[in-house]
């Protein structure tokens, strides 16, 4: 959450900058938010069919700057089909690519400056670390161009987990990277519907642990009824036991009585 609110503001302010801006002039302003260090989500200034789409989308994730989007949206619009459509696919790289998908493109898309190429890595360690948990590290130096693994661990360190996208253990006598936690991108075409019914069957999973929960808790309430009549039970007969002994006390100090008098007569 604390990622989300420090890039809303962020958003914010490339928002207000887009809206005074116009054809070419937007490109700087994309390769300033491809570059900043606290920025993460770009599909925000990617056009969708309609703009209530677009606001009800970022409801989701950034709440309060919906309004801002309208610009963002104006300024895909202005880039779609023209010469600087190049800036286009540049937010579509951030938005939904890897460091793997610029190299396969490089040809046709400018050349990235350094802290470009440093976000765009980052983003490809959230990408991986998506659908595996367990990185290793030939799979990382390959996927980043890492020389070697202690390029490769300074930058998980210094550049992923400090920069709170990551958090994990690293392991280097089994050359991986353990990941317990990683920031979300954006989502990609067709991830939606995968994300819904992930989350239909944590639902559907969820229900059913709730009805075993209950189950259970009823199964223990019964439980502990039984025993309180077990134990009441018990107790009832013990009560029987002390009283039946006293009585037969009581009646054996009682023909001893009469045994001593009986003998003292005589």
């Amino acid at each position: 959450m604390e990622i989300e609110e420090k890039q809303a503001e962020i958003i914010e302010q490339f928002v207000k900058q887009a809206s005074a801006q116009k054809g070419s002039a937007l490109g700087p302003i994309i390769v300033e938010a491809t570059s900043h260090p606290s920025l993460f989500a770009f599909s925000e200034i990617l056009a969708v069919p309609t703009v209530a789409e677009v606001v009800a989308f970022v409801k989701l994730f950034f709440r309060g700057i919906s309004l801002h989007i309208i610009y963002l949206r104006s300024m895909y619009l202005q880039l779609e089909g023209t010469n600087n459509s190049v800036h286009l696919e540049v937010l579509r790289l951030f938005a939904q690519g890897t460091w793997s998908d610029y190299k396969s493109n490089s040809g046709r898309l400018p050349q990235l400056v350094p802290d470009q190429v440093l976000k765009l890595k980052q983003l490809t360690v959230l990408t991986l670390a998506e659908t595996n948990k367990v990185l290793s590290y030939d799979k990382l130096m390959l996927e980043l161009d890492a020389t070697n693994v202690r390029e490769l661990e300074d930058f998980l360190i210094n550049d992923c987990m400090y920069a709170g996208l990551v958090r994990g253990k690293l392991d280097q006598l089994r050359r991986y990277f353990e990941v317990q936690f990683a920031a979300g991108r954006d989502l990609r075409p067709g991830q939606l519907g995968s994300m819904i019914q992930t989350l239909s069957n944590w639902l559907a999973v969820s229900d059913n642990l709730l009805i075993t929960i209950k189950d259970k808790i009823k199964w223990a309430d019964t439980m502990s009824e039984l025993d309180k009549k077990h134990r009441k039970e018990l107790e009832d007969r013990v009560m029987e036991v002390k009283k039946s002994v006293a009585i037969k006390e009581k009646a054996s100090n009682v023909l001893k009585m009469e045994h001593a008098t009986y003998w003292m007569v005589v």
